[in-house]
């Protein structure tokens, strides 16, 4: 059996999803650790750096193994893996099993995901708010910045990808999300997805539980598609 160098920490893992990779039968591995403090994250739990997991990443090269030729990508999502400092081997690890390899991630580091994008096959990059706005959505000063140097990064690299924002009354207006789409715009990006918040797993009982307004309406969809050679809406 080959040697696993990585020491990934692994918070879960997904063997099988159609939805987390475009096009390709995928198994996603969520990293363990994110600086950043959501208020609409539904993944708290793999928050904390340091937690306890069943799993470890020699386990999940073994089920990785035991699906080649069955899967067509593994996804490391978190979390935010850039976090790690073991995520280039893992990815390499995983790509000379023959697999493609997306990454979920918030640009947090904006170098190390520098780092691994010739590693990578495509890209979900979620962008929280408006550039100058993130603070209010994340908890970290400065964050929108290393968001922004990371979107910048990714165009640049001309792997696939797409820039997806979670949509929360409590964190966006539709006057804030067409700003964001025209910076996104601007920027060069050309595929933007809008995805509904769902309460599951969101640990900030203010944010669940907060009263759901149609942001996204038809006009607005109008508006923010016709900035993008791709634009869709996520619900639910």
């Amino acid at each position: 059996m080959p040697l696993t160098l990585s020491r990934l920490q692994v918070g879960g893992l997904t063997p099988l999803t159609s939805t987390d990779y475009p096009g390709c039968l995928a198994a996603v591995v969520f990293c363990q650790g994110c600086p950043w403090r959501c208020g609409y994250c539904h993944n708290p739990h793999l928050i904390p750096r340091n937690a306890e997991s069943a799993l470890d990443w020699p386990g999940v090269m073994d089920f990785l193994r035991r699906r080649q030729g069955l899967l067509d990508a593994v996804v490391f999502s978190g979390g935010e893996p850039t976090l790690q400092d073991d995520l280039p081997a893992a990815i390499e690890e995983a790509r000379n099993l023959g697999f493609k390899i997306g990454l979920h991630t918030g640009g947090t580091y904006p170098a190390r995901l520098g780092a691994v994008l010739p590693l990578l096959s495509w890209v979900g990059m979620d962008i929280k708010a408006a550039f100058d706005d993130y603070d209010r959505v994340t908890g970290t000063p400065a964050s929108g910045e290393k968001a922004r140097e990371s979107a910048r990064l990714l165009l640049d690299s001309g792997v696939a990808h797409e820039f997806r924002t979670t949509v929360h009354p409590l964190f966006h207006t539709q006057e804030s999300l067409l700003r964001l789409a025209e910076e996104l715009r601007k920027m060069g990006a050309r595929h933007y997805v809008l995805q509904e918040f769902r309460p599951q797993g969101c640990a900030d009982e203010a944010v669940a539980s907060y009263p759901a307004r149609e942001l996204v309406d038809e006009a607005l969809c109008e508006r923010i598609g016709g900035m993008f050679e791709s634009f869709s809406v996520r619900r639910g």
